[in-house]
């Protein structure tokens, strides 16, 4: 996905056709309130798809973060849980 661009809440407002065209190509935007970012608008599925790749590097992280520690037996801490 493309680097979004920063736009404030009156352009937005002002330019919303033209936006949700470049939306529509593939452009994504933050929109600022005063300066803040305040929401994003992009195309249709992309905050899954980016939720998705957050979370996969988050999992990467943790898991080079707190490598397994020796050998674990799966089944055993599979019956620890079962009653």
């Amino acid at each position: 996905m493309p680097q979004l661009l920063t736009i404030g809440a009156y352009e937005t407002k002002t330019h919303l056709a033209d936006l949700l065209r470049q939306v529509r190509a593939g452009q994504g935007f933050t929109i600022t309130q005063r300066g803040e970012p305040v929401a994003d608008l992009l195309p249709a599925g992309a905050g899954a798809r980016r939720a998705g790749m957050v979370a996969a590097l988050q999992m990467q992280r943790f898991m080079a973060d707190a490598p397994a520690s020796g050998s674990c037996d799966i089944e055993s801490l599979l019956n620890e849980g079962r009653d």
